[in-house]
């Protein structure tokens, strides 16, 4: 087997452990936003509950709490934007190296 195909080999084995070790190492773990997080570090410092400043705006609209499955589909949804601004950004500057590089060799 070839340097490249052991480099390969390895990486998605470690990447499978990094997926699967998680799963038995924290089971029965739970997890808290940040939000919950910095709520409590809040009412430890004030020793008053912390009330929210104002309300999301999509809550206001549908009046009540947007369902986990919402926030997880509009979470998405931001980040295939996001990693699709920068793929596009990446695109350009390959192209833009490929073209003056071109235009290097001609000269």
């Amino acid at each position: 087997m070839t340097k490249t195909k052991k480099t390969v080999v390895s990486l998605l084995i470690i990447a499978a452990l990094i997926g699967i070790i998680p799963l038995f190492a924290l089971k029965g773990a739970q997890f808290g936003g940040s939000d919950d997080a910095g709520s409590k570090v809040v009412t430890q410092i004030t020793g008053t509950e912390y009330k929210p400043w104002f309300t999301p705006v999509m809550e206001t609209w549908i009046g009540g709490e947007l369902p986990g499955e919402i926030e997880s589909l509009l979470f998405c949804v931001q980040t295939g934007i996001g990693v699709g601004v920068i793929a596009f950004f990446m695109g350009r500057f390959v192209e833009r190296n490929k073209i003056e590089n071109q235009k290097n060799k001609i000269k």
